[in-house]
């Protein structure tokens, strides 16, 4: 008999699996125990009608007892106790299927093979130990931005799982599968900083396919091959991969790039720096601006003077003498026209 019941207990272990084996503990302890009470019950009990024993099953079942309904027979008593017994195996093996299905759910979540369900957020494409952590937290410092971390297959499981942001996908980046899962067509910005720039531009072919026309910013190695992403789409923004900050930049305020690359390109609008003359006539920060910009079409950035460099200080800032103005203008302004009886 021992072996028998141990068969028929593997045979419906194997059989029965998952949400199926306490749903069949449940239905085979409701029927057996209405059949047992219909036996010893007395005839016309209350208890056993149909529109009566499924509710005095629950409350039993769920150890809740209202107390409303109640076997009025010694057997009765004992059915009852039989039906709390399969109560408490049936809650015990849905609970443990909830939490193994939880616990399933969360580990593929950190093995990133889940879809994630997302929208105007920003995709980062290839991760870096220490450097992906940096430019994440840069883009997630405003608390304003989801971040879906995409990398290769070799990162078993989500660098960042104290991030609540950050999101995880593992696979193959160029295919059209991590696209969907990152949720790339949904996507406000996608940044790609793959391995070598022959891998970014085939990561940002995929991209374009994904979402055409996204924003979209590349880490490269050779900022010459700036010319040939643009043959992907004509509004990529190349990043040199060294300056992992302006990846961060462009990413949360799009178009920055081009204004840093005109600013250390030579033509058009450069930058400049004089120093303040004695008789001078504009004595903060603010005059001086108003004055750069009406007299010489010129934007003032910073001021050194004895504190040290301040970038766009503020607008009350004094100047003294001998302090270093750097600026933007079409041409250098010769000190000569900063005096006060100059006349521009």
């Amino acid at each position: 008999m021992p072996f028998l019941l141990h068969r028929l207990t593997r045979l419906i272990r194997l059989r029965l699996r998952g949400w199926r084996l306490p749903l069949a503990v449940a239905v085979f302890v409701f029927l057996s125990s209405w059949l047992a009470m219909a036996l010893v019950e007395p005839a016309g009990s209350a208890i056993t009608a149909p529109a009566t024993y499924w509710w005095y099953f629950l409350v039993t079942a769920a150890t809740v007892g209202y107390g409303d309904v109640f076997p009025s027979s010694v057997g009765g008593r004992v059915i009852g106790a039989y039906v709390i017994v399969g109560g408490i195996v049936t809650l015990t093996l849905l609970f443990t299927q909830l939490s193994e299905a939880l616990q399933s759910l969360r580990g593929r979540r950190l093995r990133g093979v889940v879809p994630l369900d997302m929208s105007d957020h920003v995709v980062l494409l290839g991760y870096w130990p220490g450097r992906t952590e940096r430019i994440v937290a840069e883009l997630t410092a405003e608390g304003r931005t989801q971040v879906a971390l995409c990398a290769w297959e070799d990162v078993v499981e989500n660098p960042m799982p104290d991030q609540p942001a950050v999101h995880f996908v593992r696979g193959d980046l160029t295919t059209e599968d991590v696209m969907q899962r990152a949720c790339v067509p949904q996507a406000r910005t996608v940044v790609v900083d793959a391995r070598d720039d022959n891998e970014t531009l085939a990561v940002a072919v995929a991209v374009e396919h994904a979402h055409p026309g996204v924003h979209l910013v590349a880490a490269l190695r050779d900022l010459g091959r700036r010319d040939t992403l643009r043959y992907v789409s004509a509004g990529v923004q190349g990043v040199q991969w060294h300056m992992p900050f302006l990846l961060t930049e462009e990413a949360n305020d799009p178009g920055i790039t081009q204004v840093y690359s005109e600013l250390m390109t030579h033509g058009g609008r450069n930058t400049y720096s004089l120093t303040v003359p004695p008789g001078f006539p504009h004595a903060t920060f603010g005059e001086c601006q108003s004055h750069f910009g009406t007299t010489f079409g010129a934007t003032v950035l910073a001021v050194r003077g004895p504190a040290g460099l301040a970038v766009s200080p503020p607008w009350d800032t004094r100047l003294e003498v001998g302090t270093t103005l750097y600026y933007v203008a079409p041409h250098r302004i010769p000190a000569r026209q900063l005096s006060a009886g100059h006349r521009a």
